[in-house]
């Protein structure tokens, strides 16, 4: 049937405003300008991206990692947070590549809303290209989808893709650890990207409001703080220690229960001693408030803990010193232990 309107539709008014999306790009290109490195031919604007791969490896091998932010973008939306976000998206990918001992080198990201609001978007971006910079690494591309119908006004979602490289000699797989091992651990910087499920389900039960006071902050500042880059400071350490840093894990979902044990080998334990480091005053309020188990606690959060490195006993101080030195907080929190049938990998007691 012919359709005899005079009317000419046009993308925008289908939802989708193409003005807005360039408007965007102009917003991003200087964001992205400051990540650059070494190593990037073609970044934004282009179909993909070139990057070339550092001449000093000589057998250099890509690490890849992808993530997201999960539920703790909802407390964004509701508490209008959207400048740090991004951080907690490069972070997520660039200290899971980390652990396998490669060095980040570009970063690409994806931003999916219903209608583009572009100066909620820049902000995000914003927070990106910051998290690139801590990380060392190029924004070197990304998309951002307008989809009408799909996502309410003023919501989004993000997912990030990190690509590293690592000597192939120097690759970090966690099978050199050995019983007399030293557990070590650097801090974080508050809940980072995980649990945000059950924090949101606590905030909830507790009626607590984001401007209420905790450990002399706000509870949105303390609760959206930033995951914590550890990408400069172990790489340092790595330089000066080399295959003296036996194993890293990430604390990422599923605590330090589910992930300390993903670098260990079957016939091993970490045993953690919780007397070891203090739990930070978030995650206290979130087990008075929640009447959270210890070990759901450890089975969700990172408990204050952010990242796990397995040295040898005699070089622990030595490379706990060199941590240090790069600004990280570092705890001794155990030993590696022969691992009995019954026993799970990671114990703390």
């Amino acid at each position: 049937m012919k359709n005899n309107s005079s009317v000419s539709l046009t993308y925008r008014d289908a939802g989708v405003d193409i003005d807005a999306g360039d408007a965007l790009i102009d917003r991003i290109k200087p964001l992205a300008a400051r990540t650059m490195r070494p190593g990037v031919m073609a970044g934004i604007g282009g179909f993909g991206a070139l990057f070339e791969l550092p001449a000093h490896l000589k057998q250099p091998v890509l690490v890849s990692g992808t993530d997201g932010v999960g539920t703790k973008l909802r407390l964004a939306f509701d508490w209008q947070r959207h400048d740090t976000v991004g951080i907690d998206l490069v972070a997520m990918s660039v200290n899971d590549i980390l652990v396998q001992g490669a060095e980040p080198l570009y970063f690409l990201d994806y931003f999916a809303c219903g209608k583009l609001a572009v100066d909620t978007a820049a902000q995000v971006v914003a927070g990106i290209a910051e998290g690139c910079a801590q990380a060392g690494c190029a924004l070197i591309g990304g998309e951002t989808a307008e989809m009408p119908g799909m996502y309410p006004e003023g919501e989004y979602d993000l997912a990030g893709f990190a690509v590293g490289a690592v000597e192939k000699a120097q690759i970090i797989d966690g099978k050199s650890i050995v019983v007399g091992d030293v557990v070590l651990g650097l801090a974080s910087s508050g809940a980072h990207s995980n649990g945000y499920s059950l924090i949101r389900k606590i905030l909830r039960h507790a009626n607590a409001h984001p401007t209420q006071e905790l450990d002399g902050r706000t509870l949105a500042d303390v609760v959206m703080a930033p995951t914590r880059i550890y990408v400069k400071s172990v790489l340092a350490a790595l330089a000066k220690h080399g295959k003296d840093i036996k194993g890293l894990a990430h604390i990422t979902g599923g605590g330090l229960l589910e992930n300390v044990p993903r670098i260990l080998q079957a016939h091993l334990a970490a045993r953690l001693h919780r007397s070891a480091w203090t739990l930070p005053p978030l995650f206290q309020w979130l087990q008075e408030n929640g009447n959270v188990a210890d070990e759901e606690m450890y089975r969700v959060f990172n408990c204050g803990i952010g990242m796990i490195i397995v040295v040898p006993a005699e070089q622990a101080e030595a490379i706990s010193a060199t941590l240090s030195e790069q600004g990280e907080t570092v705890y001794s929190l155990g030993e590696i232990i022969e691992r009995q049938e019954s026993q799970h990998q990671t114990q703390i007691s």
